[in-house]
């Protein structure tokens, strides 16, 4: 679980070091709210926070985790420490009301006790309400930590009540590395890790056959629009419209043909940790010295002009067919 801690320190630095000083001062403060995305360690650095507590053998506040207390902290039974999860789409007053009967009581293994919610946005109004007024107030040994993806649902008052601790989104980077030790392909990762920072929609992403399959489609595209334009759009009405028919898809589509050009411009600038095709760097790093930086400008562009002409209901054959001869100097979007 060290491991964990280096991990978190490295994802989250700011968040990591504010309570690292919380701990090493003995200023933690009675409740917490911890925002972020999905993925970004809210609950990792919430457990963190509660070995940090416990320790039997801190080392300058930080917890060991290695003792009885850290381990049973890691394993979900500690008597002094609880996890609320949503009930189905809720929180409901029932366990909020639960818990504050398990709080009334006096620490099984030491005063101290603590509390992470999770999903706390989840909490019916009747929940939130009564969590207020253990909010309201706090006992001295109690530690409250919510934890939240969607900060603009919480009441205020509760917010008004809890220190803030925002969680950053992952850069794709460690985003990338978070999912190959999640067993996602290294290959499959690079992409996935550039079109979402979710680890569950990232992995559905990498298994999907559909999403193998678009991946192949668009980098033949490139291939073939390098040498002919106009086989490129027949390509378009015999590979393409058949497998692209949801907006959704046809505009991740255009995500995954943008990330193309961007490893282009990532291999001229020398950042080949930032590809997202790393199985074509020997034929991206062909095309990159043929390729100028107005080009590859443009080209961007280009695409980008095509994704807001999608979202105005554009035609899609007359979209991607006025895209392939864009990218090759014909013909703007109209």
């Amino acid at each position: 679980m060290a491991d964990m801690q280096q991990d978190l320190a490295s994802q989250q630095p700011v968040a990591m070091k504010m309570l690292q000083n919380s701990l090493q001062k003995n200023r933690v403060a009675h409740a917490y709210l911890f925002e972020g995305g999905r993925g970004t360690g809210k609950k990792a650095m919430a457990l963190f926070l509660a070995k940090g507590l416990f320790c039997r053998q801190p080392h300058e506040g930080e917890p060991c985790h290695t003792c009885e207390q850290c381990r049973r902290i890691d394993q979900g039974n500690h008597p002094d420490v609880h996890v609320i999860e949503p009930d189905g789409q809720s929180i409901k007053k029932e366990q909020v009301r639960l818990l504050q009967e398990e709080f009334s009581k006096t620490g099984m293994e030491s005063m101290k006790k603590a509390y992470i919610i999770s999903g706390a946005d989840k909490m019916t109004v009747q929940a939130a309400n009564s969590l207020l007024k253990f909010l309201e107030e706090p006992h001295p040994s109690t530690t409250a930590i919510l934890l939240t993806e969607q900060i603009h649902q919480m009441l205020p008052t509760i917010l008004s009540r809890c220190q803030h601790v925002s969680f950053r989104p992952l850069t794709p980077v460690l985003f990338k590395e978070k999912l190959i030790a999640e067993d996602v392909h290294p290959t499959m990762a690079s992409l996935v890790s550039k079109l979402t920072n979710q680890v569950d929609e990232a992995i559905e992403l990498s298994d999907d056959e559909w999403f193998v399959q678009a991946r192949k489609i668009m980098l033949k595209l490139y291939e073939v629009l390098k040498d002919d334009p106009f086989e490129a759009m027949i390509r378009v009405q015999s590979d393409y419209l058949p497998h692209f028919k949801e907006k959704s898809q046809i505009d991740q589509s255009l995500d995954l043909f943008l990330l193309i050009y961007k490893d282009l411009l990532y291999i001229q600038t020398d950042k080949l940790d930032h590809l997202s095709y790393p199985d074509w760097l020997d034929t991206f790093r062909t095309d990159a010295l043929q390729t100028s930086a107005n080009q590859l400008t443009h080209q961007l562009t280009v695409i980008l002009e095509a994704k807001t002409q999608l979202q105005r209901n554009m035609n899609t054959q007359l979209l991607m067919e006025q895209l392939m001869l864009k990218l090759q100097g014909g013909s703007a979007l109209v």
